[in-house]
Parts: C-alpha cells; structure tokens; sequence
C-alpha cells in the first residue's frame, strides 16, 4: 500500500490595507487674530472652545501644532478650507498636510 501524503490547502486572505494618513498642521503667523484661528478650528475641526484655544496657543508658542489627522482627500479638504476661511479675511492663516510617519 502507497503512502498517500495529503497537504493541507492554504487559503490565502487578502488583507486591505489602510490607507495612509496625513497630519494636517496648523502653521503660526503674526497677523491672523488668535480669535479667528479658534473660530476656524472649532468650524473646520469640531473642535470645543477650550481644545481650539489649546492648540491655538500651542502653535503661537512652538510656530506649528498637528491639528488632526485623517485619510488623504480629508485632510487635504480639510486644510484647504480653513486656508480659504483665513483668506476670505484678508489673514495669512496656513494649514498644510504631511504623510504621518
């Protein structure tokens, strides 16, 4: 009698891969009233009164602060609106968006 080896079958899964997230960063200026900033992150970001203020302060003092993060297209959306928020107003207000490490 032959000696039947029998392999068990392999199933292979395709596991999705997340999609790579951005930060979207808010960057400090001398000319945007700090009012303003809290009004476009509690608007854009959902933020409370007393988060917006925080991360508001933190870029003032270090000259950037990480918003938020998101799938690409969000943040990206994200930034470009509260941008134009800012230039509605005459104000050099600038969120930008890189890939989070």
């Amino acid at each position: 009698m032959a000696n039947t080896v029998v392999k068990p079958r392999t199933q292979t899964k395709t596991k999705t891969a997340r999609p790579p997230l951005y930060k979207v960063i808010l960057l400090n200026d001398d000319y945007t009233p700090r009012e303003f900033v809290v009004l476009v992150l509690k608007a854009v970001f959902r933020m409370n009164a007393d988060h917006a203020y925080r991360v508001m302060m933190t870029a003032h003092r270090r000259g950037a602060c990480v918003i938020a993060v998101y799938a690409r297209d969000v943040a990206e959306t994200k930034a470009k609106e509260a941008t134009e928020l800012g230039k509605q107003k005459g104000y050099p207000l600038f969120f930008t968006t890189e890939p989070e490490q």
